[in-house]
């Protein structure tokens, strides 16, 4: 089997041209033997990426990136292996040869199982173009506000109240224990009564694998009756639990744009297509699986799970956590958003229209918010013991994080908000916002403490940027140098320390002084000159370059980073006023100046938080 597979990739690279491929989307120029282009795989403004047709790879020299026809649509489409083949072949004219285990009668019985479905569709979408179909092409176009284009691409249809696609499917030929191993058609427990159709008097949405074959169904009831929703049983081509519906058409889109919406129902899904959030998708009739979800990152590493606004819809968000943290890696979350009004992504769409959809898609709170909620969520926390069950189920949930690193900082990020909720923090917090309420108002001293110098209360401390937060500024400033200027004086008053990243951050904005329309590519090459080993180490470049940013976006979040520490930095100086004003009422007035000196600058910056 190695041999063949060997010898059908050597046919799939000599019948196509690695040129050709990739200049479908890449600019490229040709200088001499060799084509250049701007990379793919990273941000740069100077071409460093080179295709050689003779040899049949792709080299940069900027990022590293390289390899073959093959590799190059794996990572540029995000396809697995054997996807990726299939597509070049498809290209190529070639067939695809059985490169599995099964055995060629297993291989053709697959394939005329999905030449079953595909007919079950074609006489589904038929039938809603008919008079029996009228009311489901009404429930489609009136009620749901679809499109003729919308569909045909979703090859949506009507299954009548009648045996018509049983009786079909025999005179093709099928055989009837075929269609009930498809879930077509249903057998009565009372074997004397014949086999019936399984879908009746219900619209129905093809399902489909990623490489478009029509795999099972869902049938909608268009009334009120129950059950709502009517889905396909496993079969011998379909396992639920590893589909999310749409991801046929939603797959490019969601890796090109770094986007993907998982929603509860295929209407959604479809009503978000129409008004063009074209990346949607969802599980199939059951809770996100685990597989779902790995199948997600491979075309987004921080897919957006939408949820109604309701009890149920909670719920399902507070289930979907369990799916989520045991698998948990570095790069790799899901956020959340919640519809509120009780609405649906459908409703929403139709009432609201897609601005306010996409507005909810930026406010989209990540996983750490919702797993925090979920701890707290209808506690009581009126005492010490049911304030320490809290903590004591927190960290248990974080227990079940395998990763060791990103267990690590669930817990340091844990530890913070419990004491910022329950802890001194939540009373120096509330003692501040009296204080911003009220802000004339001074704190009571007691004049038996001892005095000290007013000018120890004139110094303003530095807050501190550890070595994470530099490390994502390092990271951004080499990919993007003209974030260097904006942020270099900023950075001045924060307390940086002597590391490793600190040394490389003055190198960068010293390199920057010197050369004011730096290149990513040359500003990298200096940095390795000296630094090449952390330079190797920094993941953070990759992550930047996976996420592909806009300027914008990179803006916003180093300041929402630089602000957070400002404001953590801050709290901890209104903490100490008000303990000195308690020790040393002689100073009084130096304090209380400078206790409302920061008072204002934390009004400030929350309101730059906003």
């Amino acid at each position: 089997m190695t041999d063949d597979l060997q010898k059908f990739l050597d046919e799939l690279r000599s019948r196509l041209s690695i040129a050709d491929i990739i200049g479908q989307k890449v600019k490229l120029t040709k200088r001499g033997r060799e084509y250049i282009g701007l990379c793919p795989f990273h941000h740069e403004k100077t071409p460093s990426f080179t295709i050689n047709e003779s040899k049949g790879f792709y080299h940069c020299f900027g990022c590293g990136a390289h390899g073959d026809i093959i590799r190059y649509l794996m990572d540029a489409e995000g396809l697995p292996f054997m996807e990726a083949i299939k597509k070049l072949a498809d290209r190529a004219g070639l067939p695809m040869p059985v490169l599995s285990k099964e055995s060629q009668e297993q291989s053709q019985k697959r394939k005329s199982l999905y030449e079953i479905m595909d007919m079950a569709a074609a006489f589904f979408e038929k039938n809603l173009r008919m008079p029996i179909g009228a009311a489901g092409l009404r429930y489609f176009k009136e009620k749901r506000g679809l499109s003729d284009d919308i569909i045909r691409k979703f090859r949506l249809g009507y299954a009548a109240n009648n045996n018509g696609l049983k009786t079909l499917l025999l005179s093709k030929g099928v055989a009837e224990q075929d269609m009930v191993d498809l879930g077509l058609v249903a057998v009565p427990e009372d074997k004397n009564r014949p086999s019936h159709d399984f879908f009746r008097d219900r619209v129905m949405i093809p399902i489909m694998d990623k490489q478009g074959n029509v795999i099972a169904f869902g049938g909608r009831i268009m009334d009120n009756s129950q059950p709502k929703y009517l889905n396909s049983p496993e079969t011998p081509i379909f396992n639920k639990r590893r589909i999310l519906y749409n991801m046929t058409y939603a797959r490019e889109p969601a890796y090109q744009k770094k986007r993907l919406i998982i929603c509860e129902g295929y209407m959604d899904v479809i009503a978000l297509d129409s008004f063009g959030f074209d990346y949607a998708t969802a599980p199939l009739g059951t809770a996100l699986t685990e597989e779902q979800i790995l199948e997600a990152w491979k075309v987004c590493p921080n897919p957006t799970l939408c949820f109604d606004g309701d009890n149920a819809g909670i719920k399902a968000a507070i289930r979907s956590i369990d799916r989520v943290l045991p698998i948990l890696r570095a790069g790799y979350s899901v956020n959340y958003i919640f519809l509120k009004e009780k609405k649906d992504p459908d409703e929403l769409l139709h009432t609201l229209g897609p601005q306010v959809f996409e507005q909810y898609l930026q406010r989209a709170k990540p996983l750490v918010d919702i797993l925090w909620h979920k701890c707290k969520m209808n506690k009581d926390t009126n005492t010490p013991e049911q304030k320490a069950l809290i903590e004591k189920e927190t960290f248990e949930e974080v227990g079940k994080i395998k990763d060791p690193q990103i267990r690590n900082y669930y817990a340091q990020e844990m530890k913070q908000r419990i004491y910022y909720t329950f802890g001194r923090g939540a009373q120096i917090k509330k003692q501040q916002n009296e204080q911003i309420k009220q802000p004339t108002e001074t704190p009571k001293t007691n004049p038996k403490y001892a005095v000290k110098s007013a000018a120890a209360y004139n110094y303003v401390k530095k807050p501190p940027l550890n070595d994470l937060d530099l490390r994502s500024i390092v990271a951004a400033m080499i990919l993007y140098p003209e974030l260097i200027g904006k942020y270099a004086e900023r950075l001045t008053s924060f307390e940086i320390g002597h590391s490793v990243m600190a040394k490389i951050l003055a190198d960068i904005i010293e390199i920057n002084e010197e050369d004011e329309h730096l290149d990513s590519e040359i500003l990298l090459e200096k940095i390795k000159l000296n630094y090449v080993g952390e330079v190797a180490d920094l993941w953070e470049l990759n992550m930047y370059r996976q996420q592909k940013l806009s300027m914008a976006e990179l803006n916003s979040q180093i300041d929402k980073n630089l602000i957070t520490i400002q404001l953590k930095q801050i709290d901890i100086d209104i903490k100490e006023c008000i303990t000195s004003m308690q020790k040393n009422p002689s100073d009084l007035d130096e304090i209380n100046r400078r206790y409302q000196k920061l008072l204002q600058e934390r009004a400030e910056l929350l309101a730059k938080q906003e």
